[in-house]
């Protein structure tokens, strides 16, 4: 199968976008996740606070 050189140079930006598209998508994810299990770790250390009053 022969590509000719603009068409892997064209491909090329195609997967280098979605590439970059894709690994910014799971950084604001995983951002949000650990924010998120951050704030169920800090309401589960004050309920027990409170049950040990």
């Amino acid at each position: 199968m022969y590509i000719d050189p603009n068409s892997g140079g064209m491909l090329f930006q195609v997967l280098a976008g979605a590439l970059t598209a894709v690994t910014g998508f799971f950084l604001v994810f995983s951002g949000r996740i650990r924010a998120y299990f951050a704030q169920m770790r800090r309401k589960s250390r004050e309920d027990n606070t409170k049950d040990q009053e």
